[in-house]
């Protein structure tokens, strides 16, 4: 019995090792030098040096004087990302979407774009569509006192290009930028 209980334990306990040590070790130690911004969380630093959040997640931003991200059904949680599971059907989605547009609807700006309505599939994504954003500028430009002109320009230069699939802006990168730009009035 011990000529295959030997040989066993001791291909389990290397294949241990090198699965659960070796490898995650290995592919650890390249992405911190190929990738080092990408491997510790895209995050965002402000002119302090704190941590402000991740490009690769959504926050919550409230108020007129921000540009706000999609909605997340886990309450912007990672530990919570998921989507809601309410199917088309369900009544509360329903309610729900109808609420969020009576909220966000402007007159005269045409309908509220659908992705300020629904959540993404992990209930995080960081990026909006050109058109969101673009409903979303008289609100914040009226909000800071700043010109839509200059606003439009902000939102243009924080366009993302991928190479595949359509252009989308990172809220939290406008976000900042748009802090940069034109701060909160006090009131």
């Amino acid at each position: 019995m011990t000529t295959y209980l030997r040989p066993a334990l001791s291909l389990a306990l290397l294949m241990t090792l090198i699965t659960g040590a070796l490898y995650p070790l290995a592919v650890t130690g390249i992405a911190q030098v190929a990738f080092p911004e990408q491997a510790n969380g895209s995050l965002v630093h402000d002119e302090q040096g704190r941590v402000r959040g991740s490009t690769l997640i959504a926050q919550a931003f409230e108020g007129d004087a921000w540009f706000h991200s999609r909605p997340s059904a886990g309450g912007y949680a990672t530990v919570a990302s998921s989507a809601s599971n309410l199917s088309p059907s369900n009544p509360a989605l329903a309610e729900r979407v109808k609420a969020d547009a009576a909220a966000l609807y402007h007159a005269g700006q045409g309908p509220v774009p659908l992705a300020l309505l629904t959540t993404s599939g992990s209930g995080l994504d960081p990026h909006l569509p050109m058109q969101a954003v673009a409903y979303q500028l008289p609100r914040v430009a009226a909000a800071r006192q700043v010109p839509v002109e200059r606003l439009q320009a902000l939102f243009e230069e924080a366009t993302l290009h991928p190479l595949i699939g359509p252009p989308v802006v990172n809220v939290l990168a406008l976000n900042q930028a748009l802090e940069r730009l034109a701060p909160v009035p006090e009131h």
